[in-house]
């Protein structure tokens, strides 16, 4: 695939980052109109967007430098290449930092917890979209072996020098998967916004819907890297996705429970 969208003299524009940044800018223009839905003034959905994009930057950075601090003393110069380098560990740490960004933005200016979900649901899905197309042409999160129709196959060393990707080899284009699944996820969650609902609503099924698709395309994902467990019959964002179905489940039966007062439909 193609790990380089487009170099210009010293200049290299990575695929993945630039389906990333597109995904962001995705995500920021639909929450402009869930946030309407949500109940939630547009400014709000913007910030905590931002913020979460630059927590989770720097988190996983962190992360990853804390990971290699000595041999980045030994070669002060590989820092520069650390915006390159994917790797699960990585994006768990991102996501981690930047749930924690929205929630701390949320205290601060008091707002609904249950209305920011459902603002950002949708949005997230989509950015998530964009970014696995960005993984498909980097050959990160790559996926298995496979003798299917359908194959992916890397040839280019910078996806095995940045993701770990074996070159030559055809491989489950589970990236273009889960990718599809993302991106009908943001559809499911931008509709349940414009029929009859509870505050919460959209964030309960976003929850399962996202566990589900993290269980179902982690079968066919490489599991180099992502922490095998139970004696190799999942790995751990297997296991992530299980607990995400759970607390999806959770939250759909507390806030139908409540009192009816608080649909939210003729937003």
């Amino acid at each position: 695939m193609h790990p380089v969208l487009f170099q210009i003299g010293s200049l290299v524009v990575p695929s993945y980052g630039a389906l990333a940044a597109l995904g962001v800018l995705l995500a920021l223009a639909l929450a402009q109109v869930t946030a309407k839905r949500a109940g939630l003034d547009s400014r709000h959905a913007w910030n905590m967007l931002v913020l979460a994009v630059f927590a989770s930057l720097a988190v996983s950075r962190l992360v990853l430098i804390v990971m290699n601090l000595s041999d980045l003393r030994r070669h002060p110069s590989w820092l520069l290449a650390v915006a390159m380098v994917h790797h699960p560990l990585l994006a768990a740490a991102g996501v981690l930092g930047g749930t924690i960004a929205v929630y701390g933005y949320a205290r601060w200016a008091r707002l609904p917890l249950g209305a920011v979900a459902d603002c950002l649901a949708a949005p997230v899905a989509l950015g998530m979209a964009a970014e696995q197309v960005g993984a498909l042409l980097a050959g990160s999160g790559y996926g298995r072996e496979t003798t299917a129709a359908w194959v992916v196959i890397y040839t280019s060393p910078l996806a095995a020098r940045w993701s770990g990707t074996p070159l030559g080899v055809p491989l489950h284009p589970v990236q273009a998967y889960a990718a599809a699944g993302a991106l009908m996820l943001a559809c499911v969650a931008f509709g349940w916004l414009f029929v009859p609902r509870r505050r919460g609503d959209v964030a309960g099924v976003w929850l399962a819907g996202m566990g589900i698709l993290l269980f179902v395309t982690e079968m066919y994902r490489d599991w180099e890297g992502r922490g095998v467990v139970l004696g190799g019959l999942v790995d751990i964002p297997q296991l992530v996705g299980l607990g995400l179905v759970v607390l999806g489940g959770a939250v759909l039966f507390d806030w139908r429970r409540r009192d009816a007062t608080q649909r939210v439909a003729d937003v």
